[in-house]
């Protein structure tokens, strides 16, 4: 597929999924708070890991963790099995 000749902005891309395909996105944001509540437990933390997943977090207030990014969490197996073909899956 080829690049959009227009920038579209993450906000555009977010009222696209609501609207569009009625992605229901205030019920996906109390889902993420609640999978991420222990932060507030932990002032310091830089993530919590929740089923799976890798819950980045920036402290924005004391106690008012913000969260960044969501990644899946990697496993060893998947490491070693990556770093040994190499780049182009030869190996």
């Amino acid at each position: 597929m080829k690049k959009p000749l227009v920038h579209i902005t993450d906000r555009a891309i977010v009222r696209y999924l609501e609207r569009v395909y009625g992605v229901d996105v205030e019920g996906l944001r109390r889902r993420i708070g609640r999978n991420v509540q222990l932060a507030s437990e932990y002032p310091d933390a830089t993530a919590i890991n929740h089923l799976g997943f890798s819950y980045k977090l920036k402290q924005d207030k004391p106690g008012k963790p913000v969260v960044t990014n969501v990644l899946r969490c990697s496993t060893p197996k998947e490491h070693g099995r990556n770093r040994k073909r190499g780049a182009h899956g030869k190996g």
